[in-house]
């Protein structure tokens, strides 16, 4: 996957580096709790992607419109109050209108708290940044750690009963039917895809793709330039 290039606005050029190039999951290891417990399916790990979005985007915008009045003896204990306000209200939102997605991902909803990277950028971004670069941050940070869910998500659903987001209509309502798909009718499927130790396997070679591919994209860069290019 390519990134944008040095003319890009310095906007896309944040939001390809937060899909990509700084990807929460992929690079920066964090929020791997619920990136290997609730992507049991496709559907379910889009669900929670784009909950995930949902909170950066909007914990992001409010701490950074707020960054110049929050002192600095107080800091992290705002942030978290702030953090877990949007999440509590974004978890009963999911529970009175999203009712089934709600009963899947139950307790991993609420744990967003907690989740390092929703912190993290927080700290490290919206504390210096104004709202909208903070929005985008947020925006490129969730859809980076969504996208990396429903693969997982969806490898698993494949091996484990041959179906692409099953379900969802009945998680995310009647708009996500067309996503519904059977690849291989009558499949029996492999239980180690759905189980825990699947989503370990899963995980370690989506890490290790993404490490070629960006060596490639190195080697091709370096080699366009006309320097000599020696990979370890």
């Amino acid at each position: 996957m390519s990134q944008p290039t040095s003319n890009s606005s310095p906007l896309l050029r944040q939001l390809g580096g937060a899909l990509w190039g700084q990807n929460i999951a992929l690079v920066q290891l964090l929020a791997l709790c619920p990136a290997l417990a609730v992507t049991t399916s496709a559907t379910n790990g889009l669900g929670m992607g784009l909950a995930t979005t949902l909170v950066l985007m909007l914990t992001n915008a409010l701490i950074s419109a707020l960054r110049h009045t929050i002192s600095q003896a107080v800091r992290t204990p705002v942030i978290i109050g702030i953090i877990a306000g949007v999440v509590t209200l974004l978890d009963m939102a999911i529970n009175a209108w999203m009712h089934e997605l709600y009963k899947v991902l139950g307790l991993f909803i609420a744990l967003i708290t907690t989740n390092c990277a929703v912190y993290g950028r927080a700290e490290a971004f919206c504390l210096k940044n104004p709202v909208l670069p903070s929005v985008i941050d947020g925006l490129g940070i969730g859809l980076g750690f969504t996208w990396v869910l429903v693969l997982i998500g969806g490898i698993r659903e494949l091996l484990g009963s041959g179906t692409l987001f099953a379900q969802a209509s009945l998680l995310l309502g009647d708009g996500f039917r067309w996503l519904e798909t059977t690849l291989i009718a009558d499949f029996q499927g492999i239980l180690l895809a759905i189980l825990p130790p699947g989503a370990f396997i899963v995980l370690g070679f989506l890490l290790a793709a993404k490490r070629l591919l960006d060596r490639r994209q190195a080697a091709r860069r370096l080699s366009s330039s006309g320097e000599l290019v020696v990979l370890q």
